[in-house]
Protein backbone atom coordinates (compact mmCIF):
# COMPACT_ATOMS: atom_id res chain seq x y z
CA UNK A 1 0.00 0.00 0.00
CA UNK A 2 2.83 2.25 0.85
CA UNK A 3 4.41 1.71 -2.26
CA UNK A 4 1.16 2.46 -4.20
CA UNK A 5 0.76 5.86 -2.36
CA UNK A 6 4.10 6.48 -3.00
CA UNK A 7 4.27 6.16 -6.89
CA UNK A 8 0.89 7.79 -7.15
CA UNK A 9 2.39 10.72 -5.26
CA UNK A 10 5.64 10.55 -7.85
CA UNK A 11 3.26 10.83 -10.17
CA UNK A 12 1.13 13.95 -9.03
CA UNK A 13 4.34 15.81 -8.43
CA UNK A 14 5.36 15.51 -11.69
CA UNK A 15 2.11 15.91 -13.56
CA UNK A 16 1.93 19.55 -11.71
CA UNK A 17 5.73 19.94 -12.61
CA UNK A 18 4.47 19.13 -16.55
CA UNK A 19 1.51 21.40 -15.97
CA UNK A 20 3.84 24.31 -14.28
CA UNK A 21 6.09 23.98 -16.86
CA UNK A 22 3.31 24.09 -19.66
CA UNK A 23 1.61 26.96 -17.84
CA UNK A 24 4.75 29.36 -17.90
CA UNK A 25 5.04 28.54 -21.46
CA UNK A 26 1.51 29.64 -22.34
CA UNK A 27 2.32 32.68 -20.30
CA UNK A 28 5.91 33.47 -22.18
CA UNK A 29 4.04 32.57 -25.45
CA UNK A 30 0.89 35.09 -24.94
CA UNK A 31 3.60 38.03 -23.78
CA UNK A 32 6.22 37.36 -26.67
CA UNK A 33 3.22 37.42 -28.97
CA UNK A 34 1.80 40.76 -28.10
CA UNK A 35 5.51 42.13 -28.33
CA UNK A 36 5.64 40.89 -31.66
CA UNK A 37 2.22 43.56 -32.51
CA UNK A 38 4.91 46.47 -31.33
CA UNK A 39 4.44 48.89 -34.03
CA UNK A 40 7.83 49.38 -34.58
CA UNK A 41 7.34 45.98 -36.86
CA UNK A 42 5.00 47.90 -39.04
CA UNK A 43 8.44 48.78 -40.91
CA UNK A 44 10.84 46.77 -39.69
CA UNK A 45 11.30 43.41 -39.51
CA UNK A 46 12.08 40.45 -36.60
CA UNK A 47 13.12 37.03 -36.26
CA UNK A 48 13.74 35.31 -32.90
CA UNK A 49 14.14 31.94 -31.65
CA UNK A 50 14.41 30.75 -28.04
CA UNK A 51 15.49 27.04 -26.94
CA UNK A 52 14.99 25.33 -23.99
CA UNK A 53 18.16 23.63 -23.20
CA UNK A 54 17.47 21.46 -20.36
CA UNK A 55 14.13 20.21 -22.13
CA UNK A 56 15.75 20.37 -25.75
CA UNK A 57 12.87 22.10 -26.97
CA UNK A 58 12.07 25.17 -29.04
CA UNK A 59 10.37 27.87 -26.43
CA UNK A 60 9.33 30.42 -28.99
CA UNK A 61 10.04 31.24 -32.27
CA UNK A 62 8.71 34.00 -35.04
CA UNK A 63 10.58 33.54 -38.23
CA UNK A 64 13.22 32.15 -37.48
CA UNK A 65 14.30 30.99 -41.08
CA UNK A 66 14.35 34.11 -42.16
CA UNK A 67 18.26 35.30 -44.06
CA UNK A 68 19.25 38.25 -41.86
CA UNK A 69 22.16 40.54 -41.37
CA UNK A 70 24.33 39.58 -38.15
CA UNK A 71 26.42 42.53 -37.71
CA UNK A 72 28.74 41.34 -34.29
CA UNK A 73 27.01 38.11 -33.84
CA UNK A 74 28.83 37.04 -36.50
CA UNK A 75 31.36 36.93 -33.60
CA UNK A 76 29.63 34.43 -31.83
CA UNK A 77 30.17 32.01 -34.70
CA UNK A 78 33.94 33.08 -35.14
CA UNK A 79 34.38 32.30 -31.58
CA UNK A 80 32.68 28.42 -31.46
CA UNK A 81 33.95 27.35 -34.26
CA UNK A 82 37.71 28.00 -33.02
CA UNK A 83 36.95 26.98 -29.62
CA UNK A 84 35.65 23.68 -31.71
CA UNK A 85 38.41 23.52 -34.16
CA UNK A 86 41.21 25.00 -32.32
CA UNK A 87 40.40 24.33 -28.58
CA UNK A 88 40.11 26.34 -25.42
CA UNK A 89 44.07 26.10 -25.06
CA UNK A 90 45.07 27.62 -27.99
CA UNK A 91 47.74 30.33 -27.85
CA UNK A 92 48.41 32.89 -30.61
CA UNK A 93 52.36 32.70 -31.07
CA UNK A 94 54.70 35.79 -33.25
CA UNK A 95 57.85 34.56 -32.97
CA UNK A 96 61.22 35.97 -33.68
CA UNK A 97 64.25 33.70 -35.47
CA UNK A 98 67.75 34.23 -36.59
CA UNK A 99 69.99 33.33 -39.64
CA UNK A 100 73.37 34.04 -39.36
CA UNK A 101 76.48 34.42 -37.24
CA UNK A 102 77.79 36.40 -34.54
CA UNK A 103 81.64 37.33 -34.51
CA UNK A 104 83.34 39.89 -32.53
CA UNK A 105 80.23 41.43 -30.50
CA UNK A 106 78.11 41.85 -34.14
CA UNK A 107 75.55 39.50 -35.48
CA UNK A 108 75.40 39.67 -39.07
CA UNK A 109 72.61 38.21 -40.78
CA UNK A 110 68.99 38.22 -41.18
CA UNK A 111 66.20 38.50 -38.17
CA UNK A 112 63.39 36.84 -39.20
CA UNK A 113 59.63 37.88 -37.60
CA UNK A 114 56.92 35.43 -38.39
CA UNK A 115 53.71 36.98 -37.49
CA UNK A 116 51.07 35.29 -35.53
CA UNK A 117 48.00 37.85 -36.43
CA UNK A 118 48.05 38.44 -32.55
CA UNK A 119 46.23 41.73 -31.52
CA UNK A 120 47.49 41.69 -27.78
CA UNK A 121 50.95 41.80 -28.49
CA UNK A 122 52.54 44.67 -27.57
CA UNK A 123 55.44 47.07 -26.51
CA UNK A 124 56.02 44.58 -23.50
CA UNK A 125 56.26 41.74 -26.38
CA UNK A 126 58.55 43.43 -28.58
CA UNK A 127 60.72 44.70 -25.83
CA UNK A 128 61.33 40.74 -25.04
CA UNK A 129 62.35 40.23 -28.42
CA UNK A 130 65.15 42.61 -28.25
CA UNK A 131 66.09 41.54 -24.91
CA UNK A 132 66.62 37.91 -26.83
CA UNK A 133 68.87 39.12 -29.58
CA UNK A 134 70.94 40.80 -26.71
CA UNK A 135 71.19 37.78 -25.37
CA UNK A 136 72.97 36.85 -27.86
CA UNK A 137 76.10 38.76 -26.69
CA UNK A 138 76.12 40.98 -29.26
CA UNK A 139 76.42 44.98 -29.23
CA UNK A 140 75.76 45.95 -33.52
CA UNK A 141 74.00 44.63 -35.72
CA UNK A 142 74.22 44.29 -39.74
CA UNK A 143 71.19 42.52 -40.26
CA UNK A 144 67.86 42.10 -42.42
CA UNK A 145 64.83 42.64 -40.85
CA UNK A 146 62.75 39.85 -43.11
CA UNK A 147 58.74 39.97 -42.22
CA UNK A 148 57.28 36.82 -42.72
CA UNK A 149 53.62 37.63 -43.08
CA UNK A 150 52.70 34.10 -44.61
CA UNK A 151 50.00 33.26 -42.19
CA UNK A 152 47.17 34.59 -44.33
CA UNK A 153 46.54 36.61 -47.76
CA UNK A 154 47.46 39.79 -48.66
CA UNK A 155 44.36 41.39 -48.34
CA UNK A 156 44.29 44.48 -45.85
CA UNK A 157 40.21 44.27 -45.78
CA UNK A 158 37.08 41.72 -45.17
CA UNK A 159 34.77 41.37 -48.08
CA UNK A 160 31.78 43.93 -47.96
CA UNK A 161 33.29 46.07 -45.51
CA UNK A 162 32.15 49.66 -45.97
CA UNK A 163 35.23 51.74 -47.54
CA UNK A 164 33.73 55.02 -45.18
CA UNK A 165 33.86 52.96 -41.98
CA UNK A 166 37.02 52.81 -39.69
CA UNK A 167 38.01 49.53 -40.96
CA UNK A 168 40.95 47.11 -38.73
CA UNK A 169 44.00 46.29 -41.12
CA UNK A 170 44.59 42.49 -41.45
CA UNK A 171 47.89 41.96 -41.19
CA UNK A 172 49.71 38.93 -39.73
CA UNK A 173 52.26 41.53 -37.90
CA UNK A 174 50.69 43.35 -35.49
CA UNK A 175 51.87 45.70 -32.50
CA UNK A 176 49.53 47.09 -30.30
CA UNK A 177 46.55 46.16 -32.90
CA UNK A 178 48.79 48.20 -35.69
CA UNK A 179 51.19 47.80 -38.38
CA UNK A 180 54.68 48.79 -38.32
CA UNK A 181 56.49 45.51 -36.43
CA UNK A 182 59.94 46.06 -37.90
CA UNK A 183 60.26 49.91 -37.38
CA UNK A 184 58.75 48.72 -33.77
CA UNK A 185 61.50 46.31 -33.79
CA UNK A 186 64.43 48.73 -34.73
CA UNK A 187 62.82 51.23 -31.62
CA UNK A 188 63.10 48.65 -29.04
CA UNK A 189 66.62 47.24 -30.11
CA UNK A 190 68.02 50.48 -29.87
CA UNK A 191 65.92 50.93 -26.53
CA UNK A 192 68.13 47.42 -25.52
CA UNK A 193 71.63 49.61 -26.23
CA UNK A 194 72.65 47.98 -29.05
CA UNK A 195 74.24 49.81 -32.39
CA UNK A 196 72.49 49.16 -35.64
CA UNK A 197 75.45 49.80 -38.09
CA UNK A 198 73.28 48.74 -40.99
CA UNK A 199 69.48 47.49 -41.22
CA UNK A 200 67.67 46.23 -44.14
CA UNK A 201 64.01 45.71 -43.87
CA UNK A 202 61.83 43.08 -46.44
CA UNK A 203 59.31 40.85 -46.57
CA UNK A 204 60.21 37.08 -46.84
CA UNK A 205 60.01 33.87 -45.48
CA UNK A 206 61.36 31.54 -42.85
CA UNK A 207 64.14 29.01 -43.91
CA UNK A 208 63.05 25.84 -44.02
CA UNK A 209 66.18 25.06 -42.22
CA UNK A 210 68.98 27.01 -40.75
CA UNK A 211 67.19 29.52 -38.76
CA UNK A 212 67.59 29.83 -34.66
CA UNK A 213 64.89 30.34 -32.62
CA UNK A 214 64.97 33.62 -30.15
CA UNK A 215 61.94 33.96 -28.75
CA UNK A 216 58.47 33.40 -28.73
CA UNK A 217 55.47 35.45 -27.39
CA UNK A 218 52.12 33.87 -26.93
CA UNK A 219 48.59 35.09 -25.47
CA UNK A 220 45.72 32.60 -25.30
CA UNK A 221 42.40 32.53 -26.67
CA UNK A 222 41.12 33.58 -23.56
CA UNK A 223 42.44 36.59 -23.59
CA UNK A 224 41.43 37.67 -26.61
CA UNK A 225 37.96 36.73 -26.72
CA UNK A 226 37.49 38.92 -23.34
CA UNK A 227 37.67 41.59 -25.65
CA UNK A 228 36.56 40.49 -28.89
CA UNK A 229 33.18 39.34 -26.98
CA UNK A 230 32.80 41.80 -24.31
CA UNK A 231 34.10 45.18 -26.12
CA UNK A 232 32.83 43.55 -29.49
CA UNK A 233 36.29 44.68 -31.25
CA UNK A 234 35.95 43.59 -35.07
CA UNK A 235 40.14 43.02 -34.87
CA UNK A 236 40.29 40.80 -32.32
CA UNK A 237 37.57 39.15 -34.43
CA UNK A 238 39.69 38.66 -37.37
CA UNK A 239 42.57 37.56 -36.00
CA UNK A 240 40.68 34.97 -34.49
CA UNK A 241 38.92 34.35 -37.90
CA UNK A 242 42.18 33.74 -39.62
CA UNK A 243 43.78 31.62 -36.93
CA UNK A 244 40.64 29.31 -37.82
CA UNK A 245 41.48 29.70 -42.11
CA UNK A 246 45.13 29.17 -40.96
CA UNK A 247 43.90 25.84 -38.87
CA UNK A 248 43.84 24.06 -42.21
CA UNK A 249 47.79 24.15 -42.47
CA UNK A 250 48.80 26.10 -45.53
CA UNK A 251 50.45 29.54 -46.17
CA UNK A 252 48.89 32.38 -46.77
CA UNK A 253 45.17 31.54 -45.87
CA UNK A 254 42.12 32.98 -46.77
CA UNK A 255 38.57 34.33 -45.74
CA UNK A 256 37.53 31.37 -47.69
CA UNK A 257 39.64 28.78 -45.97
CA UNK A 258 37.89 29.84 -42.10
CA UNK A 259 34.48 29.57 -43.94
CA UNK A 260 35.30 25.97 -44.81
CA UNK A 261 35.58 25.12 -41.57
CA UNK A 262 32.55 27.03 -40.46
CA UNK A 263 30.58 24.82 -42.99
CA UNK A 264 31.69 22.17 -41.71
CA UNK A 265 30.96 23.01 -38.10
CA UNK A 266 27.59 23.62 -39.24
CA UNK A 267 26.83 20.36 -41.05
CA UNK A 268 28.09 18.58 -38.12
CA UNK A 269 25.40 20.76 -36.20
CA UNK A 270 22.11 19.61 -38.70
CA UNK A 271 22.53 22.15 -40.81
CA UNK A 272 22.63 23.32 -44.06
CA UNK A 273 25.20 26.05 -44.78
CA UNK A 274 24.82 26.71 -48.20
CA UNK A 275 21.58 28.43 -46.92
CA UNK A 276 23.62 31.43 -45.36
CA UNK A 277 25.97 33.80 -46.18
CA UNK A 278 29.45 33.94 -45.08
CA UNK A 279 32.14 36.57 -45.63
CA UNK A 280 34.36 37.27 -42.49
CA UNK A 281 35.10 36.98 -39.12
CA UNK A 282 33.78 40.58 -37.22
CA UNK A 283 30.49 41.02 -38.95
CA UNK A 284 31.60 44.16 -40.42
CA UNK A 285 30.42 42.58 -43.68
CA UNK A 286 27.10 43.58 -45.16
CA UNK A 287 27.50 40.51 -46.79
CA UNK A 288 26.71 38.19 -43.55
CA UNK A 289 23.62 36.77 -43.74
CA UNK A 290 22.31 33.93 -41.37
CA UNK A 291 19.31 32.91 -39.56
CA UNK A 292 17.77 32.71 -35.62
CA UNK A 293 17.26 29.55 -36.19
CA UNK A 294 21.33 28.69 -37.19
CA UNK A 295 22.42 31.24 -34.46
CA UNK A 296 19.92 29.50 -31.73
CA UNK A 297 21.53 26.08 -32.52
CA UNK A 298 25.39 27.71 -32.03
CA UNK A 299 24.43 28.35 -28.53
CA UNK A 300 22.76 25.23 -28.44
CA UNK A 301 25.97 23.47 -29.54
CA UNK A 302 28.45 25.64 -27.31
CA UNK A 303 25.91 24.35 -24.53
CA UNK A 304 26.16 21.24 -25.13
CA UNK A 305 30.12 20.96 -25.45
CA UNK A 306 31.31 22.18 -21.74
CA UNK A 307 34.82 22.72 -23.69
CA UNK A 308 33.64 25.40 -25.75
CA UNK A 309 30.84 26.84 -23.43
CA UNK A 310 33.10 27.09 -20.45
CA UNK A 311 35.07 29.56 -22.49
CA UNK A 312 32.66 31.55 -24.51
CA UNK A 313 29.93 32.45 -21.53
CA UNK A 314 32.59 34.47 -19.38
CA UNK A 315 33.72 36.17 -22.22
CA UNK A 316 29.85 37.47 -23.08
CA UNK A 317 28.71 40.82 -22.02
CA UNK A 318 26.60 41.20 -19.27
CA UNK A 319 23.15 42.58 -18.94
CA UNK A 320 23.64 45.69 -16.84
CA UNK A 321 26.80 44.92 -15.83
CA UNK A 322 29.82 44.67 -18.21
CA UNK A 323 30.61 45.03 -21.83
CA UNK A 324 28.55 46.50 -24.62
CA UNK A 325 25.76 45.12 -22.55
CA UNK A 326 26.21 47.59 -19.74
CA UNK A 327 24.07 50.05 -20.18
CA UNK A 328 20.89 48.02 -21.01
CA UNK A 329 18.68 45.91 -19.03
CA UNK A 330 19.44 47.61 -15.76
CA UNK A 331 16.64 47.48 -13.06
CA UNK A 332 15.34 44.37 -14.63
CA UNK A 333 15.07 40.64 -13.85
CA UNK A 334 17.28 40.65 -16.71
CA UNK A 335 20.04 42.57 -14.92
CA UNK A 336 23.05 39.95 -14.52
CA UNK A 337 21.25 37.21 -15.92
CA UNK A 338 21.46 37.32 -19.58
CA UNK A 339 25.04 37.15 -21.32
CA UNK A 340 24.92 37.56 -24.72
CA UNK A 341 26.66 39.30 -27.85
CA UNK A 342 25.11 41.77 -29.31
CA UNK A 343 25.22 43.32 -33.01
CA UNK A 344 24.79 46.95 -34.47
CA UNK A 345 25.47 47.88 -37.81
CA UNK A 346 23.10 50.79 -39.67
CA UNK A 347 19.99 49.36 -39.68
CA UNK A 348 20.66 46.16 -37.86
CA UNK A 349 20.56 44.96 -34.15
CA UNK A 350 21.10 41.44 -33.13
CA UNK A 351 21.60 39.81 -29.36
CA UNK A 352 22.58 36.45 -29.44
CA UNK A 353 22.99 34.46 -25.66
CA UNK A 354 21.71 32.49 -23.30
CA UNK A 355 19.66 33.29 -19.66
CA UNK A 356 18.17 31.46 -16.68
CA UNK A 357 14.55 31.57 -17.14
CA UNK A 358 11.83 32.27 -13.96
CA UNK A 359 11.13 28.46 -14.27
CA UNK A 360 15.03 27.76 -13.87
CA UNK A 361 15.19 26.32 -16.86
CA UNK A 362 18.56 27.45 -19.52
CA UNK A 363 17.43 28.94 -22.20
CA UNK A 364 18.97 30.19 -25.47
CA UNK A 365 17.86 32.39 -27.78
CA UNK A 366 19.05 34.75 -30.85
CA UNK A 367 16.82 38.25 -31.80
CA UNK A 368 17.52 39.52 -35.27
CA UNK A 369 15.94 42.83 -36.63
CA UNK A 370 16.70 45.11 -39.65
CA UNK A 371 15.41 47.88 -41.52
CA UNK A 372 15.43 49.95 -38.43
CA UNK A 373 15.53 53.96 -38.54
CA UNK A 374 17.34 54.20 -35.51
CA UNK A 375 18.90 50.80 -33.72
CA UNK A 376 17.86 51.82 -30.35
CA UNK A 377 14.67 50.55 -31.66
CA UNK A 378 15.80 47.31 -32.14
CA UNK A 379 17.57 46.99 -28.94
CA UNK A 380 14.85 47.95 -26.59
CA UNK A 381 12.67 45.75 -28.28
CA UNK A 382 15.67 42.75 -27.45
CA UNK A 383 15.38 44.36 -23.92
CA UNK A 384 11.84 43.67 -23.06
CA UNK A 385 12.13 40.07 -24.75
CA UNK A 386 14.72 39.33 -22.70
CA UNK A 387 12.92 40.88 -19.77
CA UNK A 388 9.63 38.50 -20.78
CA UNK A 389 11.92 35.69 -20.54
CA UNK A 390 13.82 36.10 -17.03
CA UNK A 391 10.55 36.97 -14.90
Amino acid sequence: MMRKRLILYLFLCLALSVQAQQDWRNRVTQRLDSLMQDELLESAQIGMMVWDLNDDAVVYQHKPRYLMRTASTMKALTAITALDRLGGNYTLRTSLYYKGEVANGTLTGDLICVGGMDPLFDDADMLAMAESVKALGVKTLRVRIVCDRSMKDDKPWGEGWCWDDENPTLSPLLVNTKEGFAQQLVNALLTMGLELAEVEVCDGLLPETGATLLCTRTHTIDELLQTMMKDSDNLYAECLYYQIAASKGKRYATAADAQDVEMALLKKMGLDGRRYRLADGSGLSLYNYLTPECETMLMRYAWKHPDIYNHLLPALPVAGVDGTLEKRMRKTAAQGNVRAKTGTVTGVSTLTGFLTASNGHRLCFAIMTQGLRKTAEGRRLQDSICVVLCE
